[in-house]
């Protein structure tokens, strides 16, 4: 199989578009042929495992990888991925629940999954592979994660300052040497264009050899397709139905992996995207204008995105605004929203949620009755709430327990470099951690 920019240009290998991450033409790749499947492709498979193999198999065609795609899914769906019914709905609901990962949060599934796939791709180079990354909370802990010590891997978090909680900011700063964290002065939108500027840059990208492990990379997405064709294939034997998901969105990588597998061919009815207060998403579907603005700070962090970097592939896969809003749902959710649905989650189902969460239970709550009455849903869970203990247990009253991934995180020591946000601070914080600092070490590739 074959990947194509959506802005154009030729064709590459998946191995290519994993190294590279984002064309070079700026655009993002999508398979030059959408593969498809049916229900029946999945009858003789019951793990997550199993449904990963049969899902992804035409993805790797002519890859490299291929041969290890299934130590590589081994690899990656290492942690539990439960789909509990949720006790006080109506019946037609339940929580996906992608948090019990490394860093307790869904975004260790395609960290994990990428780290995998580069590591192997990258054995014999002569050179480090540096994994530049922005992340509004949640992707840079479990990139860092993902690939810390890994040899021939380096990483360059950006992350922006004093938006992120504390617990999220621990996860972003506690790694080894190969790691280096940026507080970039901004919000999230200027580190995704400090690092889209990085990667575009010539003399930087051949310097660093950079690659991007933000949802924007192929590499993010098929791996995060598995959980939603897995939770579909088993909530529709166990109930003869084929489920709706509602699903917070930021970046819109979580939702585009849902809306990929329905397109396979996966039983997957309608997909909600649930939004915080920064509704450029929402906004277009109601106005048909595209219009991204400044992100704005809210208690969902991770997804405080104001220029979606998904849209440009979700209309390059399904069509512009007219066609997406007969396919999608898009709600908006803001903070006093998001506290009182805290409160209620609580009180209905006897356990806390996190306010990214909180985003889709709302959503859920709030469907038109049609709607809500037209299939069962999945409402997806993307973080542990204990990450959010400062904004969880003053609302519900009671303390979160930390899960043994985190409490193993907060143990270790933190470190950070704050920069502006432009290209000669991002270059001169690289260059003195990974080659000034450290002119000796095997790893410590000096630019030519």
């Amino acid at each position: 199989m074959q990947y194509v920019s959506t802005r154009g240009g030729n064709p590459v290998s998946l191995d290519e578009a994993l190294v590279k991450g984002i064309a070079d033409d700026g655009g993002l790749y999508l398979p030059d042929t959408m593969p498809g499947c049916s229900v029946d492709d999945f009858d003789d498979v019951d793990s997550i495992t199993d449904v990963a193999a049969v899902l992804l198999q035409p993805f790797f065609s002519g890859s490299s990888l291929q041969p290890d795609l299934e130590q590589i899914i081994a690899e990656t769906f290492c942690f539990p991925i439960p789909l509990k019914p949720l006790p006080s709905a109506t019946g037609k609901a339940s929580m996906l629940e992608l948090y019990h990962g490394p860093t307790a949060a869904f975004k260790d599934v395609g960290a994990g999954f990428l780290a995998a796939c580069l590591t192997r791709l990258e054995g014999d180079a002569v050179s480090p592979l540096t994994i530049l990354v922005a992340t509004s909370g949640d992707t840079g802990g479990a990139v860092a994660a993902a690939f810390n010590a890994r040899p021939g891997m380096r990483v360059v978090v950006l992350f922006p300052h004093g938006r992120v909680s504390d617990r999220q900011a621990q996860q972003l700063t506690c790694w080894g040497d190969n790691v280096l964290s940026l507080a970039v002065a901004g919000a999230f939108d200027d580190c995704q264009a400090l690092a889209k500027a990085a990667l575009a840059n010539p003399v930087l990208s051949a310097t660093y050899r950079f690659s991007s492990a933000n949802s924007i990379n192929i590499g993010r997405l098929l791996p995060q397709s598995v959980y939603y064709a897995y939770a579909s294939i088993r909530h529709r034997r166990e109930t003869g139905n084929i489920p709706g998901f509602i699903i917070p969105t930021g970046n819109l990588g979580n939702g585009l992996a849902c809306i990929l597998a329905r397109e396979i061919g996966l039983p997957i009815g309608p997909v909600v995207l649930a939004t915080n207060a920064n509704r450029t998403i929402a906004d277009y579907f109601a106005t048909l204008q595209w219009v991204p603005r400044a992100s704005v700070q809210t208690l969902a962090s991770a997804m405080d995105v104001g220029n979606p970097s998904n849209m440009e592939r979700l209309r390059g896969l399904l069509g512009d605004a007219e066609i997406l809003r007969e396919r999608l749902l898009v709600l908006s959710v803001d903070d006093a929203q998001i506290k009182a649905q805290l409160v209620r989650d609580y009180s209905n189902f006897g356990f806390a949620t996190c306010p990214h969460t909180a985003t889709a239970t709302y959503a859920f709550d709030n469907l038109d009755p049609a709607t809500r009455q037209s299939s069962d849903w999945i409402l997806v869970a993307t973080a542990h709430p204990a990450k959010f203990e400062t904004i969880v247990e003053p609302l519900i009253g009671d303390t979160v327990p930390l899960p043994d991934e985190l409490a193993e995180i907060e143990s270790r020591p933190s470190r950070f470099v704050a920069i502006d946000p432009n290209l000669e601070a991002l270059a001169a914080a690289m260059e003195r951690h990974f080659v000034a600092q450290n002119p000796d070490r095997p790893d410590a590739w000096r630019p030519q």
